[in-house]
């Protein structure tokens, strides 16, 4: 029996896979590859698909899972830490696009009486969730400033659209609908409130647990996916959006320790939904009607990019962020998003859109999702252009970046104050080093400048903020910041205002590492590259590879730029990194009560004639001794670290255990 939903989606992955490679050989995001498989597969195009609802469906599965995941890696403690982002400078940005769209709309005639003008104002001030995150995600951005801010406006958002359903009646003139359906959400939506807080500490942790236990990998990954869908199902009833569920439903799997885990299983899912999400949207656009009108949708697409960016960027730098942060928030918030078509829906049923405005607005929407991820990559560098301009000091530097340190000399600087940040911060402290930082967030700086941290405000891309730290002067310089372009500014600014520093950067990127060092970095601490060193440290050890031939490697590994780990055929700098003695273990044995053993001396065992093993040392209560006397008497409880090779290891331990005889 012919499946017709099977086919299409054989036609659409076919035609993804063919149009993505092309993407990829001219450097194409792979975003705007799946908008045009939509455009060519779709009913505007050479309607390939005919099973629109069901792929749309397959799309909204999509949606769920990118904010899942999303939710996952993000936690309910960062969640809290937005709040003055998500509140404040999502108002700000809904409120001010509204306003200023409704402007517009009359100004140019977009409908005739005020509700569609207000219904319009709303369509244009929601962003892309969907598009935004996936792009942060994808150049690992999420815990930027930037980033932060970016995901905070967009949270404000997804929650500002179930108010903004609910008024959409209002709007049209059926005020009735409003008063009747207000305040059950608010129940409801308190209520799954409560749910997340406690599902977060108390019962999924504790319910993964349980199935981890088990060991079951199918066990575990369906757990997953039902939290999941179960989460965004709850918030779908509650008249709330699939994709804010899914994002509390990864919040709540973010506070336990399974989360990573969690993240590995949906991840392949998430890639392969999300897929049909942006192919849909591609299908909605009307090619014919596109070029009709191509030059007034055009000119409206980048009116709405050019307004939200500017609006978006403003609330950013009134919320005391650095003018770079501010145009790369505003350029990432430039589009339409995805609940916009949503709420479309519910404005059609009530009257609140016309035929025409209605195709205009999805044409704008999609060209503007279509040219996200080219001015996301364009955002860094018109940064750094607009911040060599003549502007204002109230834009270029806010009230916090004042500050001055007092005349340090020989003084270490730390440019971020993320967890690495606060380390090296924690052992200058402990090591009597004077130290400044440098950070970004102005809450940040305002808490630790009360707790008496050497610490101001101020954007480091900036020779005027680094001069205030007093770079000159600097002997260690640490970059410990998230963003990739900004990094390497600041190496490159360094290392010209103080030739002489020690400048150690931190990246996550591997192909950073060369550049960087290009740049004038003395180090480039690769948080990949460090990872493995610890690891093989560790391998090592149990190999009983002497600590001294271990630092050895790993000085030369850090020495050499880490160019084994970034070339395959590279060789190992450790020509005398042997297996000295391969076949022996080390293993602890602990005396129990009924043993045989117990008063008996180490001679009297006479273990290493017997069983050809050695007592390394015993650990007696908070006692250790370590090459042990040979007249010591074992006790009750006594724990033995023993070398030896594996059989008789085995042997000697189950004699002392008292389960075999000498």
């Amino acid at each position: 029996m012919e499946i017709p939903l099977l086919k299409d989606i054989v036609i659409l992955f076919s035609l993804s896979v063919g149009v993505l490679y092309l993407c990829h050989r001219f450097g194409i995001p792979t975003i705007v590859g799946f908008l045009v498989t939509g455009m060519v597969v779709g009913p505007y195009g050479l309607g390939l698909i005919h099973a629109m609802h069901e792929v749309e469906m397959l799309a909204e599965i999509g949606v769920v899972l990118l904010l899942f995941t999303i939710g996952i890696e993000f936690s309910l403690e960062k969640l809290l830490q937005l709040k003055k982002t998500v509140l404040i400078g999502g108002t700000l940005q809904v409120l001010i696009t509204t306003w200023v769209a409704v402007i517009l709309a009359k100004q140019f005639g977009f409908g005739g009486f005020t509700g569609e003008f207000i219904f319009l104002g709303f369509l244009m001030a929601l962003s892309s969730t969907a598009v935004v995150l996936k792009l942060i995600q994808d150049r690992a951005e999420v815990d930027s400033p930037h980033g932060r801010i970016t995901l905070g406006i967009l949270i404000f958002q997804d929650i500002i659209i179930v108010p903004m359903i609910l008024i959409t009646p209002f709007l049209a003139g059926k005020s009735d609908q409003v008063d009747m359906a207000m305040w059950p959400l608010l129940v409801k939506g308190a209520l799954i409130i409560i749910l997340v807080i406690v599902g977060a500490k108390w019962l999924v942790p504790h319910l993964l647990y349980q199935i981890a236990r088990t060991r079951n990998h199918e066990l575990f990954l369906l757990s997953i996916v039902v939290i999941c869908f179960g989460v965004a199902w709850l918030t779908a009833q509650a008249g709330l959006s699939l994709a804010l569920g899914a994002f509390l439903a990864g919040l709540i799997i973010s506070e336990s320790e399974y989360s990573h885990h969690a993240l590995g299983n949906i991840l392949p899912f998430r890639d392969v939904f999300t897929t049909f999400f942006f192919v849909s949207i591609g299908m909605m656009l009307n090619m014919g009607f596109l070029f009709q009108q191509v030059i007034t949708i055009l000119l409206m697409t980048l009116a709405v990019l050019t307004i939200k960016s500017l609006i978006a960027g403003l609330v950013t730098l009134l919320l005391g962020f650095p003018l770079r942060t501010g145009i790369l928030v505003g350029l990432a918030l430039g589009q339409i998003g995805e609940f916009s078509f949503i709420l479309s829906r519910v404005g059609l049923e009530n009257g609140l859109l016309s035929g025409d405005i209605y195709q205009q607005f999805l044409s704008v929407t999609i060209l503007s999702m279509a040219s996200t991820p080219f001015l996301l990559a364009l955002a860094p560098r018109l940064a750094t252009r607009l911040g060599r301009l003549p502007l204002p000091d109230w834009v270029t530097r806010p009230a916090e970046e004042t500050r001055t340190v007092s005349n340090l000399r020989d003084h270490l600087i730390i440019i971020g104050f993320g967890v690495n940040g606060r380390n090296v911060a924690r052992a200058a402290r402990a090591a009597g080093i004077p130290y400044i930082i440098i950070e970004m967030n102005p809450e940040t700086v305002r808490r630790e400048q009360a707790r008496g941290v050497p610490i101001f405000y101020g954007d480091a891309t900036r020779e005027p903020v680094l001069s205030r730290a007093r770079v000159e002067h600097a002997r260690v310089v640490v970059v410990a910041i998230n963003d990739p372009t900004a990094t390497r500014r600041i190496t490159e600014a360094v290392r010209r205002l103080n030739p002489s520093a020690h400048l150690i950067v931190r990246t996550r990127y591997v192909q950073e590492v060369q550049p960087l060092y290009e740049l004038g970095a003395n180090e480039v601490i690769p948080e990949e590259f460090e990872t493995s060193v610890e690891i093989f440290t560790r391998v090592l050890a149990q190999y009983l590879i002497p600590r001294d031939t271990i630092e050895k490697l790993v000085a030369r590994v850090r020495a050499d730029g880490y160019q084994m780990f970034r070339s395959l055929s590279a060789p190992l700098p450790a020509g005398d990194l042997k297996l000295h003695l391969p076949d022996v273990e080390i293993s602890t044995c602990r005396i129990p009560e009924e043993s045989p053993v117990i008063g008996k001396s180490l001679v009297e065992l006479n273990l290493r004639q017997r069983f050809d093993v050695s007592v390394v040392a015993i650990r007696r209560d908070e006692q250790l001794f370590l090459n042990p006397d040979p007249h010591l008497r074992l006790q009750s409880q006594d724990f033995l670290i023993l070398l030896g090779k594996p059989e008789p290891l085995n042997r000697a331990m189950r004699y002392l255990e008292g389960s075999m005889d000498g």
